[in-house]
């Protein structure tokens, strides 16, 4: 017996391919935002073994990678349906200069992989003080200034 052309079973396999890249790794979506002193990036990763997770860190490139592997009954089974898929989930970010990249933290929950990434004290904003001298220092400096004029 010949399959039957389904077209919803079509548009779910170009739209399968459309967010799959060429190399076969599949991304991973994500939200990432700033909440004061540090960025939070939030990536939904159901199903994956959080010991299958890896973050790492080259220069300024943030990359977490993730496999899926999914277990099913025997090859002796017939399928009615199989929609979930396994394999590799990559996602890739330049961090750009201003991060502490040494107090990265990371933790999984529920299925969502969560990265702090805090911003470095070196780029967070900082209030400068302006100090005034003491007005008889003050005096004393002009009077230097004005013996060195003299002379």
């Amino acid at each position: 017996m010949a399959a039957r052309f389904d077209p919803f079973r079509e548009i779910d396999r170009v739209a399968g391919a459309l967010f799959e890249n060429r190399s076969g790794l599949r991304l991973m979506p994500m939200d990432l935002y700033r909440d004061g002193d540090h960025y939070v990036l939030n990536a939904d990763l159901p199903g994956i073994d959080p010991g299958s997770v890896d973050i790492d860190v080259d220069g300024q490139l943030l990359t977490i990678r993730a496999e899926r592997t999914l277990r099913g009954p025997d090859s002796g089974v017939k399928w009615l349906a199989r929609e979930r898929e396994g394999g590799s989930f990559l996602r890739q970010l330049n961090l750009g200069q201003g991060i502490d990249i040494d107090a990265i933290t990371a933790h999984y929950e529920n299925g969502v992989l969560s990265v702090t990434i805090p911003v470095s004290e070196r780029a967070k904003p900082r209030k400068i003080e302006v100090v005034s001298a003491p007005a008889d220092r003050a005096v004393e400096a002009g009077g230097a200034e004005q013996k060195q004029a003299d002379a």
